[in-house]
């Protein structure tokens, strides 16, 4: 059984649930993924990129009350989001050496507190969607669609982080909705760039799992890739920046914008290089490895609005 203190093994270094939280609090900052921030840094990006892109079409300079809003939003949410899929999942992470000490199967939270504690991220996320436009505000509403679905697709098919890029790209479109009150064509190009590189990251990750999950019987993309999860996810990477590039074009981005998506690209060439599906800890460093990757080009779109707004 899990207690308040252990630290689960894909848990950030010196994170302030294992060393600060008070002990009661840590198996609901777990199950909020507190320990492990890449999940809301990969699924507040694609919000700045597309609240810089509006901002690059629109000459202005990127609103920090929206990026600062938009961050709340997906601690919120990412936190809600895999609270319910820990709920949905318990049995099977029961399985798995690497979640299965997680607080459900660990015993350490029940299934009926957990839901309480979807709740209440839930209205956090909801206060936050309240301070956008009305058509931002249903936009968010349509986003709980592929959330709510994706904890059943590993059961029955081999592209449940597609379902998932569906529901961490939504901010692709719901940053430019925020920021202009409708879509464009350049929002629906960054919410499918934002779509294939969630794909081609979560595979990435998924390589963790792929002794367990082929005896318990979960599928994902790495197991389909198999041997050619490089080149898989190369191409993935590769229609990342086919979608991206057309977008920067639509919004007449300068040199700054340019800049930021060819070092985002030089980023995603440098993973697929160091792709090897027998190094776990390796695969966990490479995913992680995306925040990074995706502040880059976020810098270079909200320093070309910046500039522009001068």
């Amino acid at each position: 059984m899990q207690t308040g203190g252990a630290t689960l093994p894909d848990a950030a270094k010196f994170n302030i649930v294992d060393h600060l939280a008070p002990m009661a609090w840590r198996p609901y900052l777990r199950l909020a993924r507190i320990d492990r921030p890449i999940g809301w840094w990969l699924l507040l990006l694609p919000c700045w990129w597309s609240v810089a892109l509006a901002s690059i079409a629109t000459q202005r300079a990127p609103d920090l009350v929206l990026l600062v809003l938009f961050m709340i939003g997906a601690i919120a949410m990412r936190g809600a989001g895999s609270t319910y899929n820990d709920i949905v999942d318990r049995d099977l992470d029961a399985q798995v050496e690497r979640t299965r000490f997680r607080p459900l199967p660990s015993g350490a939270v029940s299934a009926k507190q957990a839901a309480i504690f979807v709740g209440f991220q839930a209205l956090i996320g909801l206060a936050v969607l309240l301070q956008f436009n009305r058509f931002a505000i249903i936009l968010g509403f349509c986003s709980l669609i592929p959330v709510f679905i994706y904890p059943f697709m590993k059961r029955i098919t081999s592209w449940p982080q597609a379902v998932l890029g569906l529901a961490f790209a939504w901010g692709g479109l719901e940053g430019w909705a925020a920021v202009t009150g409708g879509l464009t064509a350049p929002a629906f190009l960054c919410y499918a760039a934002a779509i294939v590189w969630t794909i081609g990251y979560d595979t990435i990750y998924a390589v963790q799992d792929l002794e367990d999950d082929s005896i318990v019987g979960i599928r994902s993309t790495a197991r389909l890739f198999g041997g050619n999860t490089a080149r898989a996810v190369g191409l993935l990477y590769v229609a990342t920046i086919a979608f991206l590039v057309p977008a920067l074009w639509m919004v007449g981005a300068g040199v700054a914008g340019w800049m930021g998506l060819i070092g985002f690209a030089a980023h995603l060439v440098w993973q697929v290089r160091k792709i090897d599906t027998r190094d776990v800890q390796g695969a966990l460093r490479l995913f992680r490895s995306n925040r990074n990757a995706g502040l880059i080009l976020f810098a270079g779109l909200a320093l070309d609005a910046a500039l522009r707004a001068i």
